[in-house]
């Protein structure tokens, strides 16, 4: 019994140190498996360290945000932005700009007033001055003192190359036409005379006065105190014949409104006959025709005559109580110590016409026809009236823009009719 059990107890300690083995076993699989060598080896030696930090790294992190964002700025938009802008602000708006300020030369001859008439021939002078300011021109002006002076005055300009030839008024007509069918690549352009038909190379420049001067005469009608006013020309020409027409044609139009019953001294629209001092100098002329006016009763005058208003404007301030109104450019600037019996002016832009001729000759659009200056377009219109504007009411303001829209709906005629 003893010897069995020996046997028994040894044969089981035997078992048990097998089965400890074996338990010894089983416990380094779970940590060799999750823990040890699959973590380790295979997602870090192997596997992430090529592909994790291949992709990540040059994706993410390196390559894509540091590459692309650093050159894209660096490298396109500095070739984008300072290459392709840079060639189309130097190519295109240095081709444009070199159109606009080559190197033309604009050469105006005067009418008989005279480049410093504080009129016409000085208004036109302006658009000259404002090319050689605005466009790089060449500019200088030949004066007329008599009318055989109009074709030797051109001729000489034609003679020094001068791209554009400015004429101004209407008495230079013939000598222009001849210059321009004689010399037919010359361009010219010519203040106050339309060609029918057109020159190719002649732009004449025009302009609807009697539109404004229509809105100046209801201005007229509607404050003068003694119920009459008057005009005068210089000479009997269509430039300033139109001004005339628009002037009795603005009280007229303000009898018919108002039931008012002004008159005008000095034209007749209807049988073109009226009062002319037959010149555009002599302000003499111009002081004794406003007092014959004025002695008729007239406390408001338009003087159609350039510089020869200036002495109506002269004999108004003398005789008191007396206005005038201005022609071509704003008396109240041009002459400012006439500013106190300015009313208004009727605004001929020919400086802007003469400047749009010069800017087309530049830009090598130039074409000859007919262009015709407006209320719509602003190529005529009514001065401010500075000093004087105590005497318009809101009420006569507020007409005043009523005519105006009439006028160029056409609802409200500025010219006699034709019948």
């Amino acid at each position: 019994m003893r010897k069995s059990s020996l046997v028994l107890v040894t044969l089981l300690l035997f078992l048990s140190l097998v089965l400890a083995a074996c338990g010894g076993q089983a416990a380094p699989e779970p940590t060799e498996a999750p823990a040890v060598e699959e973590p380790i080896e295979e997602p870090i030696e192997e596997e992430p360290t090529e592909e994790m930090a291949e992709e990540p790294t040059e994706e993410p992190m390196e390559e894509e945000p540091t590459e692309e964002p650093m050159e894209e700025p660096t490298e396109e938009p500095t070739e984008a932005a300072a290459e392709e802008p840079t060639e189309e602000a130097t190519t295109e708006p240095t081709e444009e700009a070199a159109g606009e300020t080559t190197a033309i030369s604009v050469c105006q001859v005067t009418d008989v007033g005279g480049i410093d008439d504080r009129s016409f021939n000085a208004t036109a002078w302006l658009g000259a001055q404002r090319a050689e300011e605005e466009l790089g021109a060449e500019v200088q002006f030949l004066e007329s003192q008599q009318q055989t002076d109009y074709e030797r005055n051109i001729n000489a300009f034609i003679e020094e190359g001068c791209d554009l030839i400015v004429t101004v008024g209407f008495l230079l007509g013939e000598a222009t036409q001849a210059a321009a069918e004689a010399n037919p690549e010359q361009r010219f352009a010519i203040v106050d005379f339309a060609y029918d038909p057109p020159l190719d190379n002649v732009l004449g420049l025009v302009f609807s006065t009697d539109q404004a001067a229509f809105m100046s005469c209801y201005i007229a009608a509607a404050t003068t105190q003694t119920g009459t006013v008057g005009t005068f020309g210089g000479l009997q020409i269509p430039s300033v014949t139109v001004f005339m027409d628009g002037f009795v044609l603005g009280v007229q139009y303000h009898n018919e409104q108002k039931g008012t019953d002004v008159q005008v001294l000095g034209w007749d629209p209807t049988t073109q006959t009226g009062l002319f001092v037959g010149n555009f100098e002599s302000t003499d002329d111009g002081r004794a025709m406003g007092q014959t006016l004025m002695d008729e009763g007239a406390d408001i005058i338009l003087p159609v005559a350039g510089p020869v208003g200036l002495g109506t404007a002269a004999a108004a301030q003398e005789r008191g109580d007396v206005y005038i109104i201005g022609v071509d450019t704003d008396f109240t600037v041009s002459s400012p110590e006439f500013a106190d019996v300015t009313l208004t002016s009727v605004l001929k832009n020919m400086d802007v016409a003469v400047f749009d001729a010069a800017r087309q000759v530049s830009e090598g659009t130039f074409v000859g026809g007919l262009s015709v200056g407006t209320l719509e377009s602003d190529g005529v219109g009514i001065a401010p009236f500075h000093e004087l504007e105590s005497l318009v009411s809101d009420e006569l303001s507020a007409e005043l823009e009523e005519i105006r829209a009439g006028i160029i709906a056409g609802e409200i005629p500025t010219i006699p009719s034709a019948e």
